[in-house]
């Protein structure tokens, strides 16, 4: 069914087709015997482009399309030199005379290519609007389900840790819940959106280290060093988290102490930049967590939401572990 803009737009281009062919230079006036030539091609154009396209042309039966516009052609010359010529110049050479099919195409095909190649590409910019809006539906239930991925991501981590620690009838649980239910609480509530202002992330950040800080307890050290940040910024939410809880995983592996974590973070000019250093003891199991679930949809997720304008770098040497991030927000 046409939709009421491309109605607008056809009614608008035919008109203007024909008082452009209709104009008499020499009178500087609208012709209107002119104008019943561009007004028989018109009405033949549109079965051209709202039978023949739909039905032929998009459904890739190329010679049935070919033959169709070549039969409607010959019908519009036919009507032209049989009918109206010899009704509207009668007695003259005109009328009397049938010039050629090479002239008759001359006058009858422009007109018809303009109107039906206008049709042509309308109907693909809808196409290609459509494409565009199917991607974008694509791309955020895509998003959506990468995000989705890190809450039973976090959850089934601390709930093994906060398991053990109320076996051993810590008296660290009651805080490590508390902590545990802030930072749940912003991942299922109040990072929802696509962006989330920074200021608002890094607050966030603070409460999950230290909610690691908890578990670590003295067997280690952890840095978490934010310059301030100037400017109403904003960023997608959970995608620093994952390089701070990968931290937390790779020196917990395989170290009992002297574990080594530092995290800083500084925006400037716009330009985001993240550091995450641990140090680790090698076990089999590290690859393993350095390839998991968390990293593989933070890259993910970066590619689809900051395409060209990031930079991750990840080095694994000399029992350090280092994630550089560059964002542009």
């Amino acid at each position: 069914m046409i939709s009421r803009r491309e109605l607008i737009f056809q009614i608008v281009l035919h008109v203007l087709v024909l008082l452009f062919f209709s104009f008499d230079r020499m009178e500087e006036s609208i012709n209107f015997t002119k104008a019943i030539f561009p007004l028989l091609y018109s009405v033949a154009t549109l079965g051209i482009s709202y039978y023949l396209m739909p039905k032929f042309l998009y459904q890739k039966k190329y010679w049935k399309f070919f033959i169709g516009s070549a039969l409607i052609v010959i019908l519009v010359i036919i009507i032209e030199e049989v009918l109206l010529e010899p009704l509207m110049f009668a007695g003259t050479k005109r009328g009397d005379d049938f010039p050629g099919l090479y002239v008759a195409l001359l006058s009858t095909l422009p007109i018809m290519f303009i109107l039906s190649g206008s049709k042509f590409g309308w109907d693909a910019l809808q196409k290609q609007e459509q494409i565009n809006q199917l991607q974008s539906t694509i791309q955020e239930s895509e998003l959506q389900f990468l995000r989705n991925q890190i809450n039973p991501h976090f959850l089934f981590n601390n709930l093994n840790n906060l398991y053990s620690y109320a076996l051993q009838d810590s008296p660290k649980t009651p805080e490590i819940i508390l902590e545990m239910s802030g930072v749940l609480r912003y991942m299922l509530y109040e990072s929802k959106e696509q962006f989330v202002p920074l200021k608002k992330e890094l607050e966030q950040l603070g409460n999950f280290i230290r909610l690691y800080k908890l578990q670590i307890e003295e067997r280690g050290k952890v840095e978490f060093n934010v310059e301030k940040v100037d400017g109403e910024y904003r960023i997608a939410p959970l995608i620093l988290i994952v390089f701070i809880e990968n931290a937390f995983k790779h020196s917990q592996s395989g170290q009992s102490s002297d574990i080594e974590i530092d995290v800083s973070i500084k925006v400037v000019d716009g330009i985001l930049e993240f550091n995450c250093r641990n140090n680790f003891e090698p076990t089999e199991s590290l690859d393993t967590i350095a390839k998991g679930i968390g990293l593989a949809n933070v890259k993910k997720r970066l590619e689809l939401l900051y395409p060209k304008k990031h930079e991750l770098i990840i080095k694994d040497e000399n029992k350090s572990y280092n994630v550089y991030l560059k964002l542009e927000l």
